[in-house]
């Protein structure tokens, strides 16, 4: 496997980073803290998902600040391209996964699981696995070593794959005690069954089964006969209760007619009355007709038309008499309608003028608006104006005090003051004492700060001189005073030498007279600057006065400009407030006239409406003529039919009559058929049917009761011979399943010392593969030292022998040396490794972060040594994290991390390999 590319967006310390990793060594380098590791991390992530987080969760992937990350991977496998990408959200204050998909040449896999179950099957090794392996986290180089030899070879196994092989003899051991536990429970329940078929077998069901259905059958012949017997008494039962239900049924029946009888002559009653009524109404209804008459006679003669009033003997008159009536409505309602029309017409003519009136009042009153508003503004500029002319005064008198004071400043450049006569330099020229030219007074400035460094620097080295001097003064006169001579410091006679300290003495005069003097130029140089320094200053004040100057001068030239134009503004308002209030009088005067007009029309509404109120009074009329019309046919109706209901009534009563007479007839032949002499007998013969069937009831259920338990001893037998057939069934299976488990019980043993044996060569095989890799490895790093090999047992215990042949535990070795093994263990696991799989499944890259922590510069050499030799022994990518900078002079490809001090964010930077000449000048 090979990593090609990793894009990240929002994942912990990177806002938006995107690498391109290459075949070879791969150095990843930078400060601390500037995201190195997370770099490395976020390959895991892409592989693993939450597998790679260990005690943490997704809400500490994203950027602080964010709510989302994205994270794609592109690596190669088996020459085969990949992609993982996955995408993170906060939802409230939790992250979830939004996005889990791998893109592999054959199809897309989606969902975390999925993925990370499918790279854990590509890379043959889950996320444990992977950093037990691949992947040496920052803090774990020891990890190998400080694991207890039962953990080291739980590891080991696992990234070998041998823990399936025991995670297989261990199912096959459980299978094995599972399929025993169930053999003994199967050999139990095969004695137990065996027991019951020979305790049924023993109890002779069969001819007890025989004997009980004997008697049950003499039984049921006795039953049958009594059932007999029963019948025959409840015929006689049923012919007496059907004498007696005859009687009971011609008594009510009986009783029904005369109900009837007495029913029908009431309601002849009745309906004689309802013709009484029905009578009277018929009359009452003849007098409310003719007073509608009367009452239609009287609206006629008001109302001046050919209506006939005596029309209502003759139906055709009627007739005549309603289509004149509705002529009459339909042509004074035509006429209400011309005059609707008409008056729609004034009344929008009225709508139009008045609105018309409003309009002009309303414009005219705007028109008297906007001219005071122009007259307001044209007081408001005049007020301006006055403000504007003061302020032109007021710039006019700074524009020429700044004249003033720009034209003095200018003449302390003309008239001498800036001579510069504090001194003269260091050679007696007296040119200092020139005026300085306005401009010139900065590189006047630059010159003297030149000469003054320069003594500055001359007094510097005098006085170190002079305290070299003075010190060598001292410890000659201490010398001499020990009798030591002042040159060699060799005791000596008489004070030799004295001369020597005489020369240092008048040296030191020297120096001091020479600092002094420099000591004053400085001092006149310090004057001279002082005065050229205020030059400066109003060299710079008569710019800034310029500057100022220029401003006030343009100023003023707008503002005049402004007020000349204001002025112009405000006349043109004074005018157009004349126009205005001109034309709101013109429209006044037209709503004047209009007023007029208004007054007319409104006379003419007032004829139509008029008008209107006659006609809708004749309507009215003519339409209660109308309804009297068909108020006296609705009469005429309701008298009709209550004649027809008074015939009806009376053909009623007479089919009443004859059915009455009918009822009682059928009443008089019921009352001769009543026999009191047959129902007593048969009164008696029902109650003998009835004691006899209660007795043979009794003596039936006793001899039903007797059969019944016949028949449930019978079922007891039937049914213990079928479960006596149920349990040879029974027995004939167990006996087939024990022998099945015991065949199967065998065979889980076989697998269980195969798998065992299995494992135990493998494990040794790849042992002695291991420990010779590791010897390899440990030997390329510490060739000529003092260690001459490593021992590891089939447990996997590592033993160190030095040169004179102890042996050492690795935890014994020094933290340096101790780091290093660990770092070869691991490459050794990973040849081993690659070299098992045969190119099958190609190994991930090996991945260092911070290897170098328990390092010192020495042990550093021999990692880098390491690492040259796993890229020769053909591992195709190795990815190291280190601000070593030997490791950095190893590598093929550098990416440099660096992180923003002001948004806390890391960025990515590809680089070259730095030459040794680069490393040196580091």
């Amino acid at each position: 496997m090979r990593v090609d590319r990793i894009r990240l967006l929002n994942f912990k310390c990177y806002g938006d980073a995107d690498l391109t990793l290459q075949r070879g060594v791969t150095v990843v380098h930078g400060v601390n803290g500037s995201g190195k590791s997370t770099l490395l991390e976020a390959v895991f992530f892409a592989l693993y998902g939450s597998k790679a987080l260990d005690d943490r969760t997704l809400d500490d992937v994203i950027t602080t600040g964010e709510d989302e990350a994205e994270i794609e991977l592109w690596f190669t496998h088996d020459n085969r391209e990949y992609r993982v990408e996955r995408r993170l959200k906060l939802r409230g204050d939790r992250a979830t996964t939004t996005k889990c998909v791998l893109e592999t040449p054959a199809d897309t896999i989606e969902g975390a699981r999925d993925v990370r179950r499918t790279i854990t099957e590509l890379l043959r090794m889950d996320a444990e696995a992977f950093v037990n392996c691949a992947y040496v986290r920052q803090g774990e180089v020891n990890k190998l070593i400080h694991a207890s030899p039962s953990d080291r070879q739980d590891m080991i196994d696992d990234l070998l794959q041998l823990g399936a092989l025991e995670e297989y003899r261990e199912r096959a051991s459980e299978a094995r005690l599972g399929v025993k536990t169930v053999l003994d429970g199967q050999r139990e329940v095969l004695d137990d069954v065996r027991s019951q078929v020979e305790q049924k077998e023993a109890q002779d069901l069969h001819d007890t089964l025989n004997a009980l259905e004997t008697e049950r059958d003499e039984l049921v012949d006795e039953l049958e006969h009594y059932e007999t017997q029963r019948e025959q008494a409840v015929d006689t039962l049923e012919t007496a209760q059907d004498v007696l239900d005859r009687h009971e049924e011609t008594r009510e029946e009986i009783e029904t007619l005369t109900d009837a009888i007495d029913s029908l002559q009431s309601k002849i009653s009745e309906t004689e009355r309802q013709r009484e009524t029905a009578q009277n109404e018929i009359r009452d209804r003849k007098e409310t007709r003719e007073d509608l008459a009367e009452e239609r006679d009287d609206l006629l003669a008001e109302l001046d038309c050919d209506i006939d009033p005596a029309g209502d003997t003759d139906g055709d008159a009627d007739a005549d008499n309603d289509e004149t009536i509705e002529s009459h409505i339909a042509d004074l309602e035509a006429r209400d309608e011309e005059l609707q029309d008409e008056l729609a017409d004034v009344r929008a003519s009225i709508q139009t003028k008045t609105e018309e009136q409003e309009r002009l009042r309303e414009a005219a009153d705007d028109l008297d608006a906007q001219a005071a508003d122009a007259r307001e503004d044209a007081a408001e500029f005049g007020e301006r104006l006055d403000d504007d002319e003061s302020e032109i005064d007021a710039r006019e008198e700074k524009l020429a005090d700044l004249e003033d004071e720009i034209e003095s400043l200018r003449e302390r450049f003309a008239d001498g003051e800036a001579t510069d006569d504090s001194g003269s330099d260091s050679d007696g020229d007296s040119d200092n004492d020139a005026a300085v030219v306005f401009g010139e007074t900065q590189a006047r400035l630059d010159a003297l700060e030149t000469e003054r460094e320069e003594i500055v620097a001359d007094r510097n080295d005098i006085t170190a001189d002079l305290k070299a001097v003075d010190n060598a003064i001292e410890e000659a006169e201490t010398l001499l005073e020990a009798g030591k001579c002042p040159e060699c410091g060799q005791p000596v006679e008489n004070s030799p030498h004295v001369d020597v300290l005489d020369e240092k003495r008048e040296e030191r005069a020297e120096l001091a007279e020479r600092r002094d003097e420099l000591e004053t130029e400085r001092a006149e140089l310090d004057a001279r600057l002082e005065d050229l320094e205020a030059l400066r200053e109003a060299e710079r004040r008569v710019e800034r006065l310029e500057d100022n100057r220029d401003n006030v001068a343009q100023l003023l030239a707008e503002k005049r400009a402004a007020v000349a134009e204001r002025r112009d503004q405000r006349d043109a308002l004074l005018e157009e407030a004349d126009d205005l209030e001109s034309e709101a009088e013109s429209k006044r005067e037209a709503a004047a006239d209009l007023e007029s007009e208004i007054d007319e029309i409104r006379a003419t509404l007032g004829e139509i409406n008029g008008e209107r109120s006659d006609l809708k009074e004749t309507i009215q009329t003519l339409e209660r003529v109308r309804e009297i019309a068909d108020e006296r046919a609705e009469l005429e109706r309701e008298i009709q039919t209550r004649r027809d209901r008074r015939a009806d009534w009376q053909e009623m009563n007479d089919e009443r009559r004859e059915t009455l007479s009918t009822k009682r007839d059928r009443k008089r032949d019921l009352d001769s058929e009543f026999d009191e002499d047959r129902v007593q007998t048969a009164r008696e013969d029902k109650q003998n049917a009835e004691g006899y069937i209660d007795q043979v009831d009794e003596k039936l259920d006793e001899l039903e009761a007797e059969r019944d338990d016949l028949q449930g001893k019978i079922g007891g037998v039937e049914e213990k011979l079928d479960e006596l057939e149920r349990l040879r069934d029974r027995l004939e299976a167990v006996e087939q399943r024990c022998e099945t488990l015991e065949s199967l019980y065998g065979e889980a043993e076989t697998l269980q010392t195969t798998y065992g044996e299995l494992r135990s060569e493998l494990r040794q095989r790849n042992v002695e593969t291991l420990e010779r890799l590791l010897n390899e490895t440990f030997e390329l790093v510490y060739q000529n030292d003092s260690y001459a090999g490593i021992d590891l047992d089939g447990d996997y215990q590592l033993t160190v022998y030095q040169k004179d042949g102890e042996s050492l535990d690795p935890e014994q070795l020094s933290g340096g040396e101790r780091a290093l093994f660990n770092l070869s263990l691991r490459c050794a696991i990973y040849r081993l490794l690659a070299e098992g799989v045969e190119g099958a499944a190609p190994m991930p890259p090996l991945i260092l972060d911070e290897p170098t922590v328990f390092l010192d510069s020495g042990h550093v050499t021999q990692l880098v040594s390491l690492v040259e030799s796993m890229r020769d022994l053909g591992v195709e990518q190795i990815v190291v994290v280190s601000h070593d900078r030997e490791l950095v002079g190893a590598a093929d490809s550098l990416v440099r991390v660096e992180k923003d001090a002001t948004s806390n964010r890391s960025r990515l930077e590809r680089g070259e390999p730095p030459e040794a000449t680069l490393l040196a000048a580091e």
